[in-house]
């Protein structure tokens, strides 16, 4: 692994089951322009935390995830974007595990990380309107609701476009 420097901002998504996982990223593949489809697709928990406070983020995460197992997270529609479609997601026990670390992490939170969590997996950004209608036609009418399942956490680091892996805790267990 290349060292980027501790400023890096650090992202923490939601790691799903591998079938869910693989196929909202083959859609995301599919859907997503080429040259700016820099990472696969996620589930956004923080999007910027502080790089200089990773031994604390990592430990706070080791802490959070020891005593819990794996949470139910239901893919319960098609959304627009304006520019491109996601699935909306509802999973109320990992938006409390959210909420928990939020409150911990307050004062490195941004404004981004300080609004109501509204959690998704974007498919399709960056294309035009009209292209994002369709799109998001095609989805909805295709569309069944499914619960996939959250089973840990992803640690990146962002380097100015694509992420760094570098780490899953996952979700030990109640």
């Amino acid at each position: 692994m290349t060292d980027h420097g501790d400023a890096a901002p650090l992202i923490l998504t939601l790691a799903l089951d591998d079938a869910s996982f693989g196929r909202l990223d083959a859609e995301r593949r599919a859907l997503f322009p080429t040259r700016m489809n820099l990472i696969p697709a996620h589930v956004t928990l923080f999007h910027h935390l502080p790089g200089t406070e990773r031994a604390a983020v990592e430990d706070a995460l080791a802490s959070a995830c020891a005593g819990r197992g794996p949470m139910p997270v239901r893919v319960a529609a098609v959304m627009p974007l304006g520019r491109g479609a996601a699935y909306r997601l509802e999973a109320p026990e990992v938006a409390a595990l959210r909420a928990a670390l939020a409150r911990a992490w307050e004062p490195w939170l941004g404004p981004q990380d300080r609004q109501p969590w509204r959690p998704h997996v974007t498919v399709q950004n960056k294309v035009p309107p009209e292209a994002a209608r369709a799109t998001l036609e095609r989805l909805r009418a295709g569309f069944a609701p499914w619960t996939a399942v959250g089973e840990g956490l992803l640690l990146w680091r962002y380097l100015g476009g694509p992420w760094e892996a570098l780490g899953r805790i996952p979700f030990a267990g109640a």
